[in-house]
């Protein structure tokens, strides 16, 4: 009845790029292309679930995507985007 309790599985083998997509997917997402953000996001995620590490990193990304997004459809629904009035 006292006996501990066995140590978690290890991780599946292979490269862990939950932090590379996160960081990609919040650059991204902040200064150019809201999608790619949003898609980067999910790879973070994605990873963060298959090698049990936390998925903060993505959701900010994604969250950032999303932002940009909105933002972008904003301002240039009221004409002020500085891309569009060259």
């Amino acid at each position: 009845m006292n006996a501990p309790y066995p140590p978690p599985p290890p991780p599946p083998a292979g490269r862990d790029r939950t932090t590379l997509w996160g960081v990609l997917g919040i650059v991204t997402g902040v200064l150019c292309c809201g999608i790619l953000g949003i898609v980067f996001g999910w790879l973070s995620v994605r990873d963060a679930r298959r090698y049990r590490q936390s998925p903060v990193l993505g959701y900010v990304a994604i969250g950032l995507g999303v932002l940009n997004i909105v933002l972008s459809l904003i301002l240039q629904a009221t004409g002020n985007h500085p891309y569009w009035n060259r």
